[in-house]
């Protein structure tokens, strides 16, 4: 489990939600695994009680699963949440690059420009779990760009399933792929071509299908069964 600083800004519970809900999309929590609050508490430095409120908001989100009187499970990888998942993103993303082809100002081209040259640094650095944050962030920035900063705040959870299964993707080839995706994505904003950064979101966000086939076969302990 990689143990994250805690902000200043944070509470105890808010900390134990961030670190236990990252280290399951980056799988240092596999799948599958049983947990208990004591361990938790002491690798993070908190009392019990905030991570059994931790536990707790991630069972909301289906992301554990609580186990009366054994802990709880690291939840299984579930493609049909996942799809769930990818089709909330995408209805709402196919919006947001619309908005941000009609609101983008150089310097939010900018901001977007500077997260792909640093994408590209860590592929060749090979620092995937890098490369993951600033590809949140590059999607976190087409909702600023839209001006739908409170929309991405309120879908954020949804998407954490949807994480898993990029982070399990992941490879040096799916890397410069995303990044191709990424600047075709900005070139159209530049332009302010909203069929085409619709049609391009779209096909970004359904290339996890391309890899699921590998996942199941490689990964297929830590899948739900069909």
């Amino acid at each position: 489990m990689i143990i994250p600083q805690r902000l200043n800004t944070e509470t105890a519970r808010d900390y134990a939600y961030r670190a236990i809900r990252d280290n399951i999309i980056s799988i240092d929590l596999e799948p599958g695994a049983i947990v208990s609050e004591s361990e938790l508490a002491q690798k993070l430095g908190v009392s019990r009680t905030p991570v059994r409120e931790a536990l707790i908001e991630l069972s909301k989100i289906n992301f554990v699963i609580i186990l009366p009187q054994r802990g709880s499970m690291i939840s299984k990888i579930d493609y049909r949440i996942i799809e769930e998942s990818r089709f909330i993103r995408l209805s709402i993303e196919k919006e947001i690059v619309q908005e941000a082809c009609q609101h983008a100002t150089p310097e939010d081209i900018s901001k977007m420009e500077d997260i792909l040259y640093m994408q590209k640094k860590y592929i060749n650095h090979s620092d995937s779990d890098r490369f993951m944050e600033l590809d949140n962030e590059f999607h976190r920035l087409l909702y600023t760009t839209a001006r739908k900063e409170f929309v991405y705040k309120i879908i954020k959870d949804t998407g954490v399933h949807f994480d898993r299964v990029r982070r399990l993707g992941f490879s040096d080839s799916n890397l410069d792929r995303i990044v191709t995706d990424h600047e075709a994505i900005v070139e159209a904003i530049k332009m302010k071509d909203k069929e085409m950064a619709k049609r391009l979101v779209t096909k970004h966000l359904t290339r996890y299908k391309v890899d699921e086939e590998k996942i199941r076969k490689k990964y297929a302990k830590y899948l739900v069964e069909d």
